[in-house]
């Protein structure tokens, strides 16, 4: 698949050279793309190749590869499950776009914007579908069960997530909550079966485990900082759609916490409003209150508890690339 394989080439210079001790892994892993993501009807065909031309840095088939490698080596049950992790990945994209309304990723049009809501939710049915297939096809049904595990926890938190809209009393810690189950699931995930494949002791698992959580808790208020504050062109996908869709991300949970009952009750408003220019009416209050510098610190406080983590497993570049996509996950511009 040729548009698969691009995605190695567009990956930030950053993220090439973390991902160099497992270089050989991740084209192992594009290959695998590349023979199983077809069908014999065009129309879906065309759907999986575009679908996967939105795909993301390959952030978690480099978590599941790395971990492997740390505590000893990978093999083709890494990559399978590394190409596995990447499908679940990209149906949440695909369907995340629909919930939100977004009309770009990647600096291309979503799935929903060039074709509509209901191509989009069954070519994400169909990636899921896929990637459970391809998990339960080798022969230990541990990363079955754990995949479907984080599939399910991923979803709840989802709902959850869809359930707080417009309530703005959340807390700092129901958002963690929140956010350990739709995002930092899989990167857990990624991380426990790289090192279960890899024969790891179950302490070194559990630390790899916890290592991908904190990773997914930081990479997620570094995106939602990014929703509120990052450049459109640059990012290359639709922003601000957690304040549309009426989301109280840490930025906004800070933002109110500090804000006077008046402006909490102005700001409640400005934030329940029917117009779609929610970031311009919030930029003063960003300005006038430590809410971005507050949800950044937190992000670096995750990333470390993340590296702490690492302490299980001894000296090499795959440790070293794992430490380092911590700090990448909160300084990312995109």
């Amino acid at each position: 698949m040729k548009e698969a394989a691009e995605n190695l080439v567009k990956t930030p210079q950053i993220l090439l050279s973390l991902y160099a001790p497992i270089q050989v892994g991740l084209h192992q892993v594009e290959e695998v793309f590349r023979d199983i993501l077809r069908s014999k009807y065009p129309f879906v065909d065309d759907l999986v190749k575009y679908g996967f031309r939105l795909g993301g840095k390959r952030l978690r088939p480099a978590l599941m590869l790395l971990s492997g490698l740390a505590c000893g080596g990978f093999g083709s049950e890494h990559v399978l499950l590394a190409a596995a992790v990447e499908m679940i990945h990209t149906a949440t994209l695909i369907h995340d776009d629909v919930l939100d309304e977004a009309t770009m990723r990647r600096h291309l049009d979503t799935v929903n914007a060039r074709w509509d809501n209901e191509t989009s939710v069954l070519l994400g049915d169909y990636l899921f579908a896929r990637a459970l297939c391809l998990a339960s096809s080798l022969e230990d049904v541990f990363a079955s069960r754990e995949l479907h595990n984080a599939s399910r926890i991923m979803c709840e938190g989802e709902l959850r997530q869809i359930e707080s809209r417009g309530d703005y009393s959340l807390t700092e810690e129901q958002y963690y909550d929140i956010v350990r189950g739709k995002t930092a699931a899989l990167t857990a995930s990624c991380c426990r079966l790289g090192s279960h494949c890899s024969g790891a002791k179950l302490e070194v698992e559990e630390a790899l485990a916890q290592y991908g959580l904190h990773l997914g808790v930081a990479f997620q208020i570094a995106d939602d900082l990014l929703d509120v504050q990052g450049d459109e062109a640059k990012v290359g996908k639709s922003l601000g759609t957690d304040l549309l869709k009426q989301k109280s991300t840490l930025p906004v949970i800070r933002l109110l916490e500090q804000a006077s009952p008046e402006a909490r009750n102005r700001l409640i408003a400005q934030l329940n409003s029917s117009d779609n220019h929610r970031r311009e009416l919030l930029r003063p209050y960003w300005d006038n209150s430590d809410s971005i510098d507050y949800a950044h610190e937190k992000a670096i406080v995750f990333s470390q508890l993340a590296v702490q983590q690492l302490d299980v497993l001894p000296p090499s570049p795959a440790r070293d690339s794992l430490a380092g996509l911590a700090e990448f996950v909160v300084s990312r511009q995109h």
